[in-house]
């Protein structure tokens, strides 16, 4: 067996000390960065799994010259994007304040534009429950979620094409996100509890 570590009354009078510390302010610091730490994990793995639109089109084109691909003549296809518009607002929504500021952003959020947006979201109690709520402000981010219904032999102009389906389902990005921090959650507030008493205990 062991041995135990001697303690003086001195250094019982510090632990105490710092658990009556760690039973008021300290402990409600430690708890919102435990949620906010759980947001950010949830944010980068939503991100991860939300799908970049692609606006671009097949087209039928004649080599004008010989090339390393096609000789002069030959008729074969490329993707091209008519409007120009590029894919990722809804991925961008998931850190931004509105629709029209997902879609001005540029590629994709980075780590830590992620752990700033986590770090600034707004957390609420009710009784002994933190709540902090992530929103995607991008008008169709719940089609893309859950899924949506559309008109078999319509015509969109974006796509180049005519629709063929009339059910397009979720892509369940927020989802898929959620069952897995619920499953990861345990772990990883049991660290940052050790590593939190250990500071704490000096």
């Amino acid at each position: 067996m062991g041995k135990m570590g001697s303690f003086s009354a001195s250094d019982l009078k510090k632990f105490q000390g710092r658990l009556n510390r760690l039973q008021e302010k300290e402990a409600d610091v430690f708890m919102e960065a435990c949620v906010k730490e759980l947001a950010a994990r949830l944010l980068t793995k939503v991100i991860e799994r939300t799908p970049v639109g692609d606006y671009s089109i097949e087209k039928e084109v004649t080599a004008k010259r010989d090339s390393k691909n096609h000789k002069k003549g030959d008729v074969y296809k490329e993707k091209v994007n008519p409007t120009g518009k590029k894919g990722g607002t809804l991925r961008r929504g998931w850190i931004a304040q509105s629709h029209e500021e997902a879609e001005s952003g540029k590629g994709r959020p980075a780590h830590e534009d992620i752990l700033e947006f986590a770090n600034g979201l707004k957390i609420s109690r009710l009784g002994d429950t933190l709540k902090i709520e992530i929103v995607n402000p991008v008008e169709y981010a719940s089609y893309v979620e859950y899924g949506h219904r559309q008109t078999p032999g319509r015509y969109v102009p974006v796509l180049g094409k005519k629709l063929k389906k009339g059910w397009i389902p979720g892509k369940l990005m927020m989802t898929a996100s959620m069952k897995e921090i619920q499953e990861i959650a345990p772990k990883v507030l049991e660290a940052k509890l050790k590593k939190f008493l250990g500071e704490c205990m000096g």
